[in-house]
């Protein structure tokens, strides 16, 4: 393959997918409306196609124009729009499809493709646009995938976790970023063994990449960091690459409450652990990044963004407020 059509392609999973694209030889175009900075406006390497995902004429246009071998879509976000991808594009060596880790059903540990139930979409989660059906139509597109196989179409899905990396827009990790910069005693909810598994973005990419050239048509990749790690690995793996230190301080339920909070207050904390198994992945010949060096690159950039999870930020006042009555124990 030498030809790739990234559908996004400027801000995060997408922009970094545009660079391995390249580092791996490939004439790439994007495809996306313009409402974002264009990082790649003066490489001579990256066309850009303008449009809207969502309109399918808008895609039968850039595929007449653009003839890829491989078609990434990072910003299919309804059932249907998957559906419409795979039949504009049914003739490609390989359409990508980026789902998430959140369309699998059950907790289990680890969720596997395959074996781990996705979460069911009615008619009308399929066309809301709320967070809170998200799994729910990714999971759908997911079953869109192997129907398009099934008539014959190069068509693959890769299920992140939750994504991290240079030019995080979401400022999730930011948040952490921030305290640890700024704090020498972080507040962390639970008993700190709190474990979400992420995946750097990068690798992400190049999972992308990998499962377009290696992977089995209407199967599904999970993606995430081959070691995992708890919450206070992930704070102390932060203060590593700022080369300082911070004190830890574990907040149960009862000291939370003195401060109206909530240890879902704290981003990137879920009660229940998330796991995805990447064996599958692996055996195409994939790797992660060394956690340091993924954390260390997160964080050179970071503190050269404006960027600093304010919006995550249960409010340090209160913050104040849990670690007074923790001293008091």
């Amino acid at each position: 393959m030498d030809t790739a059509l990234v559908i996004g392609g400027t801000r995060f999973v997408g922009r970094h997918l545009v660079e391995q694209l390249r580092e791996h030889d490939y004439d790439v175009t994007i495809f996306n409306r313009g409402n974002h900075d264009n990082p790649f406006a003066d490489a001579a390497d990256v066309d850009r196609v303008e449009g809207d995902r969502t309109n399918d004429s808008a895609l039968e246009l850039a595929a007449e124009r653009v003839d890829p071998d491989a078609v990434f879509d990072c910003v299919a976000y309804k059932p249907r729009e998957v559906r419409a991808a795979t039949e504009i594009f049914a003739d490609v060596d390989a359409y990508v499809y980026v789902s998430s880790g959140d369309a699998y059903a059950s907790e289990e540990l680890p969720k596997r493709e395959g074996e781990t139930a996705l979460r069911p979409c009615t008619a009308e989660q399929a066309t809301d646009d709320s967070g809170d059906t998200y799994g729910n139509r990714k999971a759908e597109g997911d079953r869109a995938i192997a129907a398009a196989a099934d008539r014959g179409v190069n068509a693959y899905s890769v299920r992140p976790c939750i994504v991290y990396g240079p030019y995080d827009y979401t400022e999730r990790l930011d948040y952490w970023i921030d305290r640890v910069a700024n704090y020498d005693r972080v507040v962390v909810p639970g008993d700190g063994d709190n474990v979400w598994h992420r995946a750097y973005a990068p690798d992400v990419a190049s999972a992308l990449r990998i499962v377009a050239e290696e992977g089995t048509p209407g199967e599904a990749y999970n993606v995430g960091d081959r070691r995992a790690v708890t919450i206070d690995e992930m704070v102390e793996l932060i203060a590593d690459a700022l080369s300082t230190d911070v004190e830890v301080v574990h907040a149960g339920d009862r000291e939370l409450a003195a401060a109206d909070l909530s240890a879902e207050d704290f981003v990137l904390y879920r009660e229940y652990p998330h796991l995805l198994d990447t064996a599958k992945l692996a055996d195409l010949g994939w790797e992660s990044t060394p956690l340091d060096e993924a954390m260390a690159r997160t964080v050179e950039e970071h503190l050269d963004s404006d960027r600093d999870g304010a919006e995550w930020d249960p409010g340090r006042e209160a913050e104040r407020r849990v670690l007074g009555v923790l001293d008091t124990l």
